[in-house]
């Protein structure tokens, strides 16, 4: 059994200083405590007792290219000398945003931002302003960040989610604001006529339709054929905007995002996360006529830090070896994620387990269910919780690091032989599971 005996002892005596000795509740789930890690080199993680993390979190999603890729940090090393933040303009980051409307679909306009949550914010106000409505509408288990108008119906008990036809918008923390909710529709993520039904009723009111194209933070859960695009045409047809949160997909799936890979061109994106190659870094990306509102109609959007020189300078450097090759990057990931979901299934097989791999190459979820493929998010919290909480801990115990819900992010550093490793670690981590 691993020792955390240091970081038992550094989590206490955080707790006198960081309020619950974490900057992020996020990282409380994990065991037996919130880990204190001392640096990241490629897969790896190494933990300041010693211990040594092959890791498919990579910082829920941004480490991309591994921790610490050389290129990225080689390219932010020479932009130190250059300053930081200007509270002005720099050519690094026109050379960002010439990059990514060339590489994103639906990005005609960008405007950088530091954090997805932040990015959301501004693409709700972008929709409510364009359209003058009030109403968004969002599915239950996707999420969109931590503000009151977005921490709604991310994990709701189901016994107070009120019935699948008509869900109920359930508040997910103490503190927000009641009036919060008011704006805020809630539907089932992958029945149609379910949106259609609402855009029956509420057509008039709603400023945006704002889903993640694959519900990551509920399963990994593809859209079924032909969703997406009958959102987006309801959506056109009504007047509202169509709003992709990419903050996890963009530049995970692929260069254009998921929106390149299913063929869209949403009226407004979010990304962040792997845009920059672990730099803080958002983005609203979207159609001409859309954001220029920020210009024409003095719709306030500000940051101290946006487009700032590091995160432009990373940026730049992680996707230039994203595009290398034709993108050959994620031609391994793809390979190499293959063969991970496919070997964890075999080894499901093997020790009699109920285990459930869905996903993409780059970002899966494994779950522990009987059930049929879970295709919105009701169907996915009725899963086994309890022994994915027990596959996580063992995975842990043999030198794999995944999350508490056992979501799977994988990196270019995650090569063939980092991939037989983990296999062999998740052999012994299932046998656990039986002892």
């Amino acid at each position: 059994m691993p020792s955390y005996d240091r970081s038992v002892a550094l989590w206490e005596e955080a707790k006198r200083h960081l309020a619950g000795g974490v900057s992020s509740n996020v990282r409380y789930a994990s065991a037996p405590v919130p880990l204190f890690f001392a640096r990241g080199e490629g897969a790896r993680l190494y933990d300041v007792d010693g211990n040594v993390h092959i890791d498919y979190i990579l910082g829920n999603g941004p480490a991309i290219l591994g921790h610490a890729p050389p290129a990225v940090l080689k390219a932010v090393a020479e932009s130190l000398a250059d300053g930081q933040v200007f509270a002005a303009q720099h050519e690094r980051e026109l050379a960002l945003a010439q990059a990514l409307t060339r590489l994103i679909p639906g990005a005609e306009l960008v405007r950088f931002a530091t954090s997805g949550t932040e990015a959301v914010h501004m693409a709700f106000r972008i929709a409510r302003a364009f359209t003058g409505r009030r109403k968004i509408v969002k599915f239950e288990g996707h999420y969109h960040g931590w503000t009151d108008q977005t921490y709604i119906s991310v994990r709701p008990s189901l016994n107070e989610a009120g019935p699948a036809s008509e869900p109920v918008a359930v508040p997910e923390s103490p503190g927000m604001a009641p009036g919060a909710l008011d704006d805020v529709l809630v539907l089932g993520w992958n029945d149609l006529a379910a949106v259609e039904a609402l855009f029956a009723r509420h057509g008039g009111d709603i400023a945006g339709v704002i889903m993640e194209p694959v519900m990551v933070n509920g399963g990994v859960i593809a859209p079924a054929a032909g969703y997406i695009e009958g959102v987006q045409r309801l959506c056109t047809a009504h007047g509202a905007l169509f709003i992709c949160d990419e903050v996890i997909t963009g530049f995970r799936l692929g260069l254009g995002g998921a929106q390149g890979r299913f063929g869209l061109k949403p009226d407004l994106s979010i990304f962040a996360k792997a845009v920059a190659g672990g730099f803080p870094l958002a983005l609203v990306a979207g159609r001409r006529d859309v954001m220029e509102i920020l210009l024409t109609r003095n719709v306030m959007h500000g940051g101290t830090y946006n487009g700032n020189v590091q995160s432009m300078a990373a940026a730049l450097a992680a996707l230039a070896l994203l595009e290398h090759d034709g993108g050959a990057a994620y031609r391994d990931m793809e390979r190499c994620g293959t063969r991970l979901m496919q070997g964890l299934a075999e080894l499901g097989r093997k020790h009699r387990l109920p285990i459930l791999v869905q996903g993409f190459p780059a970002i899966f979820q494994t779950f522990f269910t009987t059930a049929a493929a879970p295709r919105h998010y009701r169907e996915s919290a009725a899963c086994d919780r309890d022994m994915a909480a027990a596959f996580s801990r063992a995975l842990q115990e043999e030198g794999i690091r995944v999350n508490q819900r056992s979501a799977w992010f994988l990196s270019t550093a995650h090569d063939t032989a980092v991939i037989d490793e983990t296999l062999s670690a998740a052999d012994r981590a299932m046998a656990r599971l039986h002892s």
